[in-house]
C-alpha cells in the first residue's frame, strides 16, 4: 500500500520575527519526526510572516530570511518539510522550500499573485512559471501556494498530469464570514477534478487588520473531507494517507489518463525531483476528531478575540483599556478584551457626563463586575463646563449643536489617551462598522485609540455576538438591559441613534449592498429598501471617507472591510450612486 504520514502545522507567525518563526518551525519539525511523519507542511511565508509588505523592499530582510531557511534545512533530517519563504534570484518570489534530509531539494514559486482586496502581491513578487513534482518513496506529490489552487488548470492540473497523487497547498488566507465554506467547496472540487488528495494548510493568528483562521483540511480523491483542524489556534494536524486509493480511482476514471496522452513535461514546465524517504517504524496516528461546524457568530467572536490578543501582545503591550458607556458596543469590546487578555489585564473607564443616564452608568458597573475588571470612574463634567466657558464668547449667539456634543467625546478621548501614556494601557476603541460607514463617530473622540476591535462588525451583528457570548457564559455576562435598550450616544437630552440614522435593522442591509457589493442607489431601492433611508445612508458613507482614513486599524471579519479592502479617494465628486 502507498501510505504517507502527513503533518500540517497550523502556525502563528509574527511578521519580521525571523528568529522566533524559525524556532517554531524547527520545534514542529522535531515533533513531527517523533510522530513518524514523512512530510510536514508550514503555511505560506511562514518564515517571514504574512503579509511582510514593504519589508520585502529591504534586501537585508530577504537575505536574513534566506539565512534562517538554511538553518531550517540543515535541521531537517529523516523527514521532508515544506516551508513558505521569500526566494531570491533576479527578482524575489513568494516560494515554498522543499527540505529533505538536510538539503534543499527543490523550490516552488507561486504562480498566481493576488492583487485585489487585502492583497498586494504584484507590488512585490515575480510570478513563478515552473511546476515541479516530488517523488518521496513511491508517492508523487505537488506543492503549490494559496491562490494557485483557486484557479482550475495550472499548476494543479499539470502536477496531476505529471503523476502527482497528492497536492500540498500552503496558505496565508485571511478569515471573513463564509470563507471557510468557500474554501471547502473549492478544495473538494479540485480533488475531484484531478483525482488527487488535496491537503490545505493555512496560517493562524492576527496581523494588523487581518486574522488567519487556520482551518487545515484534507480531501480525498472523491472530494470527501478526511481531516480538519481547529480554527483560530496553533495546532499540528496529523493524518495517514492511503494513496493507493488514488491509483484505484484513476483506473476507474479515464480523464487523467486521456489528458496524459498528450502531456509534454517540458512544455508544461514540469520537472520531477526524487527525495530520500524517511526510515524507521512508527505507531499509528489516532483518528482526528470530527469538529462541529461553528456558527458565523462563533467564528466572528473567535476571530475578534484572536485578532485583539495578537495585536496587543505582538506590539509589546500587556493590557488594554476600554471606555465603558453602558452601551452594546463598549460592552462587547470589553468582553472580547477579557477573553483575549484576561480580566487582570483589562481596565474599564466610565466617564459620565450631565447627559449620561442612571441606567447606562449602572450597566457599566454591572458589566465590569461580571467581567471581573477594574472600573475607573472619571466624570467629564468639570472639563466640559470649563471648555464651554472657554468657548462662550466665540460661540455667542449660536445654539448648541454637534459642536457641543463632540466636545464631550473629545474630552473622553483625551482622558483615554492620558491613561495610555501614564500606564501603557493600549486604548481599544468601540465603534462598529455601521458607525464607521456613516461617520456616526467623533474624530479625536471615540475614534481615538490604537485598535478598533469591532470596526468591521455591523451594529446588528454586534447584538448577535453579545447574545452568543452570553450563551457561552450561561448567564447574562453582558447585561440584558444593555442588549435591549435603545442605542444612544447620550451627548444631549433624550438622544437616540434613530434621530440621526435609519434603524439599524434597515441601515445595515443598505450598507452591505452599497459598501460591500457596490450596488447603486437605484439598485438598492429596487431591492425593496426605503428610498429615503437608502439616499441618506449613501450620502453619509460618501461624506465620511476622511474620517475612516484617520480611524485606527481593526479586525476584518466581513467580505469587504474599510481600509485595506475598500479604498476610495477622499476628494471625490462622483455621485453616480
Amino acid at each position: 500500500m502507498k501510505q504517507l504520514r502527513l503533518a500540517l502545522c497550523q502556525m502563528n507567525a509574527t511578521v519580521g520575527d525571523l528568529d522566533r518563526n524559525a524556532d517554531k518551525i524547527v520545534r514542529s519539525i522535531d515533533e513531527a519526526r517523533r510522530h513518524g511523519c514523512d512530510l510536514i507542511t508550514f503555511p505560506e511565508l511562514a518564515l517571514t510572516g504574512y503579509p511582510p509588505e514593504d519589508l520585502l523592499l529591504k534586501p537585508s530582510f530577504v537575505r536574513d530570511n534566506l539565512r534562517m531557511l538554511d538553518r531550517i534545512v540543515s535541521h531537517c533530517h529523516n523527514i521532508t518539510a515544506i516551508v513558505g519563504f521569500v526566494d531570491a534570484g533576479d527578482d524575489i518570489f513568494n516560494a515554498a522550500a522543499i527540505a529533505n534530509n538536510g538539503r534543499l531539494a527543490g523550490v516552488y514559486r507561486k504562480r498566481f499573485l493576488p492583487n485585489y482586496g487585502v492583497f498586494d502581491e504584484d507590488r512585490y513578487f515575480q510570478a513563478g512559471d515552473q511546476y515541479p513534482v516530488f517523488q518521496l518513496g513511491d508517492t508523487v506529490f505537488g506543492v503549490n501556494i494559496c491562490e494557485d489552487i483557486w484557479y482550475p488548470g495550472v499548476p494543479t492540473a499539470a502536477q496531476a498530469q505529471a503523476g502527482a497523487e497528492l497536492i500540498l497547498n500552503i496558505n496565508a488566507s485571511p478569515f471573513h464570514i463564509g470563507k471557510a465554506e468557500e474554501r471547502a467547496r473549492m478544495l473538494a472540487t479540485r480533488a475531484v477534478d484531478y483525482t488527487v488528495v488535496v491537503a490545505y494548510n493555512n496560517l493562524v493568528g492576527g496581523q494588523d487588520e487581518l486574522v488567519f483562521d487556520g482551518s487545515a483540511l484534507v480531501f480525498d480523491q472523491l472530494g470527501r473531507l478526511q481531516a480538519e483542524s481547529d480554527q483560530f489556534r496553533e495546532q499540528i494536524l496529523y493524518v495517514d494517507l492511503d494513496l493507493e486509493r488514488v491509483f484505484r480511482a484513476r483506473l476507474h476514471d479515464p480523464r487523467i489518463r486521456k489528458e496524459r496522452r498528450g502531456f509534454d513535461p517540458v512544455a508544461a514546465r514540469v520537472t520531477k525531483i526524487v527525495l530520500e524517504p524517511r526510515s524507521g517504524d512508527r505507531a499509528p496516528v489516532p483518528p482526528a476528531a470530527k469538529i462541529p461546524s461553528p456558527s458565523d457568530a462563533a467564528q466572528v467572536y473567535e476571530a475578534l478575540t484572536l485578532g485583539t490578543r495578537d495585536y496587543v501582545l505582538k506590539n509589546g503591550f500587556n493590557s488594554g483599556v476600554v471606555a465603558l458607556s453602558g452601551g452594546i458596543d463598549s460592552s462587547l469590546v470589553a468582553a472580547i478584551a477579557v477573553d483575549a487578555l484576561g480580566s487582570a489585564n483589562v481596565v474599564g473607564v466610565s466617564m459620565p457626563s450631565r447627559f449620561s443616564s442612571k441606567g447606562s452608568k449602572d450597566d457599566a458597573r454591572r458589566l465590569a463586575r461580571n467581567l471581573g475588571i477594574r472600573l475607573i470612574t472619571i466624570p467629564i463634567e468639570p472639563a466640559f463646563q470649563a471648555t464651554l466657558e472657554m468657548l462662550e464668547d466665540t460661540f455667542a449667539g449660536r445654539p448648541a449643536d454637534v459642536a457641543e456634543e463632540n466636545l464631550q467625546a473629545r474630552i473622553r478621548g483625551n482622558v483615554m489617551m492620558a491613561l495610555n501614556n501614564k500606564f501603557n494601557w493600549l486604548v481599544l476603541t468601540t465603534g462598529n462598522k455601521s458607525e464607521m460607514a456613516t461617520g456616526y463617530a467623533t474624530l479625536y473622540g471615540d475614534m481615538a485609540g490604537a485598535f478598533a476591535v469591532i470596526k468591521d462588525v455591523p451594529k446588528t451583528l454586534a447584538y448577535e455576538l453579545a447574545r452568543h457570548r452570553n450563551c457561552q457564559a450561561g448567564y447574562d455576562l453582558i447585561p440584558e438591559s444593555v442588549i435591549t435598550k435603545e442605542p444612544s450616544a447620550e451627548l444631549k437630552p433624550d438622544q437616540l441613534d434613530v434621530d440621526s440614522l435609519p434603524p439599524y435593522d434597515q441601515l445595515d442591509p443598505i450598507l452591505q449592498a452599497y459598501v460591500e457589493d457596490d450596488r447603486s442607489l437605484e439598485e438598492i431601492v429596487g431591492m425593496g429598501h426605503d428610498p429615503a433611508y437608502a439616499e441618506l445612508a449613501i450620502g453619509l458613507v460618501d461624506r465620511s471617507e476622511h474620517k475612516r482614513r484617520q480611524a485606527p486599524p481593526g479586525v476584518k471579519v466581513t467580505r469587504r472591510a474599510f481600509g485595506r479592502d475598500r479604498r476610495l479617494p477622499i476628494t471625490n465628486r462622483y455621485k453616480g450612486a
